[in-house]
């Protein structure tokens, strides 16, 4: 009976141990997914602000441009 008891603890132990390294994964495969999903959106916002930026910039006259260069 108290090999029962042991073998039953153990089984328990072993559950405890292989499911707390799969919350473990899980949390680490999370926080990489958020990570590389913000990296990809600010480099989305970057593009469009680049963009936007290159789009300001050639709407200039060119008699400006060459005014803000020489002051």
């Amino acid at each position: 009976m108290r090999n029962v008891e042991r073998l039953s603890s153990l089984k328990t132990e072993l559950l405890d141990i292989f499911m707390s390294m799969r919350v473990a994964e899980h949390e680490q495969r999370s926080r990489t997914a958020a990570q590389r999903n913000l990296r990809a959106r600010r480099g989305i916002e970057l593009h469009k602000e680049f963009k936007q930026l290159s789009q300001h910039l050639a709407s200039l006259p060119e008699d400006e441009a060459v005014e803000d260069e020489i002051h």
